[in-house]
């Protein structure tokens, strides 16, 4: 049977105390929904439908594609009132499933499953055991082990709260039976509103097949209602993306301190120190070290690179065998040849530095093409910027620039010149040449330092 994906995002999540929708809360730097869509996705569904509510102008904006079809639901009056306003869209053919916007972590082979088990006489619903089953709506069997019913937790009786099996709320059934249990839902529950898990008890009753599977970890039903829980999934999400990495043979120095916010690949033997995150896609070759404290966003580091302790990296491409940092800071069009060395507190912005050229101490390089084996000595700075406009810097290979120097742009500078320490270059410096800039240095015999009067 075709799937048709319902995704309940309406809440508003005032356990939040935030201005944002709940579903928008950012988990690695995402918003929960985006997971929950980006899983439904992977399904390969029919239809992706998306019930929306608080804040709805702000989730659909941040949950961009013509492949969602954005359903209102203007009075949040329960999970069974929410999926009946999704299905006047959903064929009679179809099989229904429903996930919810505040739950990231499912996995799609958890959710194919799910929707395997379903049909057009059997509900599949997705189920956990949890230590502590606090909030959650329990699963009640008969004594032969089949579902008989869900009843939340707020109406559940003292027997019934004993139960550890939990309903997660999603659940696999085919459309036009569904349609017709929730038209019949009522309201006569603790909080007045039409559950979406009284379906079960009814499916029951109408003789279909209902049938419960438990999600093999925990983590993945984790639903997000306050700030302590999104630190919680966070916490989940940390450990299953470190987990990953590590089972394709990437050293993660400890599991706990590594952040993965976007789409990583990695060669043989690569070492993850602590404190690293790595934002968008990341690609690290064989043998590259990424030191502690270090964020990487949108970078492909080349084999055997090392980046040492606490350096800033994006939008950057380095070659082979580069030593970066530590502390230094690399940002968007920046590009490094092989063997290339980048030292503590220096900045490279929108710069090609070539194979084996070193700037290893307090440098800014910005716009700059820069030859093979080139020296930049300390507190060296590229002055690319008049104030309205950015000016390029030639600088041809093996050209030594001492320390101190200004190279103001657009400027160039000859291949195995030497720049003298100290330095202002405001014309092109030929090659094979020094070239040095100083004022005369002077001795005032007779001046004294500024004393503070007493008081």
């Amino acid at each position: 049977m075709p799937v048709s994906v319902v995704i309940l995002a309406a809440g508003q999540g005032k356990r939040m105390a935030s201005d944002l929708p709940k579903v928008l809360q950012p988990l690695a730097g995402r918003p929960l929904l985006a997971y929950v869509v980006a899983t439904a996705r992977a399904l390969e569904p029919a239809a992706i439908h998306v019930v929306h509510g608080h804040g709805a102008e702000r989730v659909r904006t941040a949950i961009p594609g013509p492949d969602i079809r954005w359903v209102l639901q203007s009075e949040q009056r329960g999970t069974g009132h929410a999926l009946a306003q999704a299905m006047p869209g959903v064929p009679d053919d179809h099989t229904v499933l429903v996930l919810y916007g505040d739950v990231p972590m499912l996995r799609a082979a958890t959710l194919g499953n799910l929707v395997s088990r379903a049909g057009s006489k059997s509900l599949a619903l997705l189920s956990a055991v949890l230590p502590d089953p606090a909030d959650y709506g329990r699963v009640i069997r008969d004594t032969a082990g089949c579902v008989e019913r869900v009843v939340e937790q707020k109406d559940a009786n003292h027997k019934e709260l004993a139960v550890a099996e939990i309903n997660t709320g999603v659940l696999a059934a085919p459309a036009a039976r569904l349609r017709g249990w929730l038209a019949a839902l009522k309201t006569d529950n603790a909080q007045g509103e039409y559950y979406l898990t009284d379906c079960i008890a009814a499916a029951v009753r109408d003789g279909c097949a209902v049938e419960a599977i438990i999600a093999e970890a925990a983590a993945e039903v984790l639903g997000v209602n306050d700030k302590l829980q999104l630190a919680e999934v966070e916490a989940a999400h940390r450990r299953a993306r470190a987990t990953e990495l590590m089972l394709v043979g990437v050293t993660v120095v400890d599991p706990a301190r590594l952040d993965v916010r976007g789409e990583v690949s990695c060669g043989r033997d690569v070492v993850l120190d602590i404190n690293v995150i790595l934002i968008g896609k990341v690609k690290l070759g064989d043998r590259v070290k990424i030191g502690a404290g270090c964020v990487l966003r949108d970078c492909e580091i080349g084999a055997d690179t090392e980046v040492l302790a606490h350096c800033v990296m994006e939008g950057v491409v380095t070659g082979a065998r580069c030593v970066v940092g530590p502390f230094a800071r690399m940002r968007p069009g920046t590009r490094l040849a092989d063997a290339v060395h980048i030292g503590n507190f220096v900045e490279l912005k929108n710069s090609e530095i070539g194979a084996g050229s070193k700037a290893n101490h307090l440098s800014y390089v910005g716009d700059t093409t820069m030859g093979s084996k080139v020296n930049v000595g300390a507190g060296t700075v590229v002055c690319n910027y008049d104030g309205v406009n950015k000016y390029r810097t030639e600088i041809g290979d093996g050209a030594f620039i001492g320390s101190g120097t200004m190279l103001v742009a657009p400027v160039s500078v000859g291949r195995d010149a030497t720049i003298g320490a100290g330095s202002t270059i405001t014309k092109p410096a030929p090659p094979g040449k020094l070239t040095l800039e100083r004022g005369r240095q002077q001795t005032i015999a007779n001046w004294k330092r500024p004393e503070k009067k007493p008081t």
